[in-house]
């Protein structure tokens, strides 16, 4: 029998840029090991273009992606990440009564210059995440049995 998969939260404030890239990521490296969600205290109604696109650079493909609130994802999750400060304040305390982590992340929506550095800063926030979620898929992998 397969164990069920841990199901993740990714929350962020629009649930554009961060939390998505967080979602692809972890479904993508957690191949059925992890069950990733995400969804905004308030969303934006749009992913980003450049998530996308760093993403692709990745092989995850976000097409389908779609920016949703909390109200939007289902039931309860085994661990719940807050990707940024102020959704870490506005998240309902009875999401983030169970497991919960807070990874403060730099918004790159935010960043200074032209279409090369905003990707640079998608890139680093993606790079950042990929490796933070990395150590969340071995901590949550099933242990191997010793001989």
């Amino acid at each position: 029998m397969k164990p069920r998969p841990f199901t993740v939260l990714f929350v962020c404030t629009g649930n554009a840029a961060r939390s998505q890239m967080a979602e692809g990521l972890a479904g993508h490296l957690g191949r059925g090991l992890i069950e990733a969600h995400s969804a905004g205290t308030h969303p934006a109604g749009v992913v980003m273009g450049a998530a996308r696109e760093v993403m692709k650079e990745r092989g995850i493909d976000m097409s389908r992606h779609y920016s949703k609130g909390l109200d939007d994802v289902p039931g309860r999750f085994d661990l719940v990440i807050t990707l940024c400060d102020s959704a870490v304040k506005e998240c309902p305390a009875a999401l983030i009564k169970g497991e919960h982590e807070h990874w403060s992340t730099p918004d790159p929506t935010f960043v200074d210059g032209g279409p090369d550095e905003v990707l640079a800063a998608f890139r680093q926030v993606r790079d950042r995440l990929e490796a933070q979620i990395t150590q969340l898929i071995d901590r949550v992998r099933p242990k191997k049995k010793s001989p």
